[in-house]
């Protein structure tokens, strides 16, 4: 291990600073690695201190530490805890005022913020890449970085531009942390970020006070096992991870009705609500929360005693970062999944609803390229006219960036519209009156429905020479007032569009082999999952071998496999479904569309799949919409060429 420059006094800061007397093993390569000038990797499991391995060398280097996290909450978590440290930190995120963004911009340009924490999609913004570029940077820091993978379990598409930043922003180093990574996301974000190999720090993943148990059950029984589970030590804190958020509600009714302390947490629930759930479990007047995968990030509860999965997780590594908040106090926790494969089916449909066909794609690069030189997006028309889900449409927008066709300027709101809290005579009064001239004209510009009134911008500016920032701007401040209730919506995304390829063909062809790569290997992602927990070895060393640990006991003793019960999940045999059946479906949908529907669309359908076309064509409507959704797509899509051909 190389000791780090003599210039910085670690052990000082980590204990006047961060209150501690010794770093763990991988903790201290990291922090060495990073203030010896090199880009590193942290691959540590939940919970073993990620984060100190930037905190500490942030204080220690000379300019500004910039961290890109994928969650607020996450933000928020960390922010609060290095103020608490005295360390100057701050955040650029979307619950800021103007005035307060402006502030942090400030403080990080005069050089008083130490690290400075944003969003991926913050540096989508031409004006911030044209603040943070005159800003010195020592080290860009990237949390959850598995993000950055397309083979990983967490893609996020505008992470993998995150490499072309460091070098367009020229900040010398990166330091990566994440808790899952296989073997494949490690080779992945090394080559993106160009990080030798003896800088990837991999600590130890088995955790000996981890109970693992794998429970085969069958849907019907699974309430009562669940029950009994709950029941057995009611007050133990324990968290049960559901897929959907209508089961989070049902499964939390059942425990209370059986008289467990519980409640439902999901993304359907306002933020002030989740907040409040999260902080009575976290000082334990709640003992259980039933809770789809949103709850989870950040929560740091020492002693969670069990985390019961009463569906299945959607991938091994999803499955290691949820078990993984069981038991961090050390002491004996159990995580038991209670299990069937009736879900396998639904969990290959949202992979196959995510890959474009080539058309879509096609349809996509020709409207970049009629919109030379400024294309503007919005988002959700271009899915519905592409026929492409948002999700895969950002990321093939970020694939386009990559190939040089497009690159990001900024992005807007299109639509803002506003409701009079306070008298409207009164709100021009507060104003001299220049000031109020522009406001009755902006106000004469925001014709009133029943409540609501739509700010015309185009007859701001023509009338009255009324430029929109300034508008915007004062709709900000009457609203942070409290004298209107201000909405915008359609965001709107700007991009320059660069010199087309001599033929769109080659890169269409290009980019619809990526998704076709990343399909399969979603695909066989939920594949392992099964292997895994109906294997036969160790399940222990199995999760620790997946991620790179080969020290983990070859038979930890505190498993269900090492206890001698191996799983076999239980499977329900799907219905042959007649094909005269299939053809009279396929009919009703032909009549509503317009245009020839592809074999792939009608496997969509079939599937239960929506996508933009299927949605406008109201297909949730017919007949034989999921009808097939527990029948493997590729064995739909047979039956469809068969039919169709």
């Amino acid at each position: 291990m190389s000791s780090p420059n003599q210039d910085f006094d670690v052990h000082s800061t980590l204990r006047n600073t961060f209150g501690f007397d010794s770093l763990r093993g991988g903790q201290e390569s990291v922090i060495n690695h990073v203030l010896n000038g090199h880009s590193s990797a942290a691959i540590f499991p939940t919970g073993s201190g990620k984060s100190l391995c930037y905190q500490l060398p942030a204080l220690l280097l000379p300019n500004l530490t910039l961290v890109v996290s994928p969650l607020l909450a996450l933000m928020k978590d960390q922010l609060a805890f290095l103020k608490s440290k005295g360390i100057a930190a701050a955040s650029i995120d979307s619950s800021q005022t103007r005035e307060e963004t402006q502030h942090v911009i400030e403080q990080v340009r005069l050089g008083h913020t130490k690290i400075l924490m944003i969003s991926v999609e913050r540096l989508k913004n031409e004006r911030f890449r044209q603040f943070i570029s005159q800003v010195p940077i020592s080290l860009l820091v990237v949390d959850e970085a598995h993000c950055i993978s397309e083979w990983g379990h967490n893609f996020r598409p505008d992470y993998l531009k995150l490499p072309q930043y460091l070098k367009t922003l020229n900040i010398p180093q990166a330091l990566l942390l994440t808790a899952t990574a296989t073997q494949a996301v490690i080779d992945d974000m090394q080559t993106k970020f160009d990080i030798a190999q003896q800088h990837v720090v991999v600590t130890g993943f088995y955790r000996p006070n981890l109970d693992i148990t794998v429970s085969p059950c069958q849907d019907e029984t699974k309430p009562e096992a669940l029950l009994s589970i709950v029941q057995a030590a009611p007050t133990e804190p324990t968290i049960v991870y559901v897929t959907l958020q209508s089961a989070a509600e049902q499964v939390a009714n059942m425990l209370r009705e059986g008289g467990t302390n519980v409640s439902a947490y999901h993304a359907g629930l306002a933020n002030e609500v989740r907040e409040s759930i999260q902080s009575q479990f976290m000082r334990g007047e709640i003992d259980c929360i039933v809770a789809t995968i949103a709850f989870g990030m950040g929560v740091d509860k020492a002693d969670i005693r069990r985390v019961i999965h009463y569906d299945l997780p959607k991938s091994i590594e999803n499955y290691a970062q949820e078990i993984g908040r069981a038991g961090r106090d050390g002491q004996l926790s159990r995580c038991i999944l209670l299990a069937n494969q009736n879900g396998i089916s639904t969990l290959e449909n949202f992979i196959y609803g995510d890959t474009p066909e080539s058309s879509e794609i096609a349809f996509v690069l020709q409207q970049a390229v009629q919109n030379t030189p400024q294309w503007e997006v919005v988002l959700s028309r271009l899915a519905t006219e592409s026929n492409v889900r948002q999700l895969p449409l950002k990321t093939l927008m970020v694939y386009m960036e990559m190939a040089g066709l497009i690159s990001a300027k900024y992005s807007y709101f299109a639509d803002y519209r506003f409701k009079y809290l306070a008298d409207k005579q009164a709100i021009i009064n507060h104003f001299n009156p220049e000031r109020r001239e522009f406001i009755t004209a902006l106000f004469n510009c925001s014709p009133q429905a029943k409540t609501w009134c739509q700010v015309d911008f185009d007859t701001l500016w023509h009338q009255f020479h009324g430029e929109r920032n300034r508008a915007i701007a004062a709709l900000d401040y009457f609203h942070q007032k409290g004298w209107i209730e201000l909405e915008s919506k359609l965001m709107t995304e700007v991009y320059q569009v660069h010199q087309a390829p001599s033929t769109l063909q080659s890169l269409t062809d290009q980019l619809s082999q990526l998704f076709s790569d990343k399909e399969t290997s979603d695909v066989k992602r939920i594949h392992e999952l099964l292997n895994f927990f109906e294997s036969n070895q160790c399940l222990s060393h199995r999760l620790a071998s997946y991620f790179g640990d080969h020290q983990a006991p070859e038979n930890c003793g505190h498993c269900s496999v090492c206890r001698g019960k191996v799983a076999a999940l239980p499977k329900i045999t799907a219905d042959s479904i007649n094909p005269s059946d299939i053809e009279h479906w396929l009919e009703q949908l032909d009549k509503k569309a317009e245009d020839t529907l592809s074999s792939a669309l009608k496997t969509k359908f079939l599937c239960g799949i929506t996508t933009p076309t299927l949605t406008k064509l109201k297909a949730r409507s017919l007949n034989g919409f999921g009808r097939m959704e527990a029948v493997p797509f590729a064995t739909v899509k047979q039956q469809v060429i068969n039919i169709t051909s």
